[in-house]
């Protein structure tokens, strides 16, 4: 079986008395961010994530494919945003129970893609390929 799901690459965080927050999923941004707003972010991500998800599951291992839709020209670190983009995808199909984990157990072999540009809809594109 082989799913195609399509991540967002920033989240927004609503804010009360100043306007919202944009988060982009990015190693730079989670490093540099306190751990009560990277909790935040990570739990809208998975509401934002959840009515996608919620049709999938799997038993079997998978090799996963990632690839980074950015908004412009400018240079861009992929890893930056496929390391958050996996680790918060992956906590989110656990947590909702469609794979038993993300061990190497069942995450198998992860791939990179090259990034293309898409200026209306920055992105990144996941394919997951269940194997055996």
């Amino acid at each position: 079986m082989k799913y195609k799901i399509t991540s967002p690459i920033s989240v927004i965080l609503p804010r009360v008395r100043t306007k919202d927050r944009v988060m982009p999923l990015n190693m730079n941004n989670y490093g540099n961010t306190n751990t009560f707003t990277n909790d935040e972010t990570k739990k809208k991500y998975k509401e934002i994530m959840k009515s996608t998800l919620q049709e999938i599951y799997i038993d079997k291992p998978v090799e996963i494919y990632y690839k980074v839709f950015k908004q412009s020209n400018r240079k861009l670190d992929k890893m930056n945003v496929v390391a958050v983009v996996s680790k918060y995808l992956m906590d989110a199909l656990v947590e909702l129970h469609c794979i038993e984990d993300d061990n190497d157990d069942f995450i198998k072999t992860e791939y990179i893609l090259p990034t293309e540009v898409d200026k209306n809809f920055p992105r990144c594109e996941v394919t997951i390929i269940e194997i055996e």
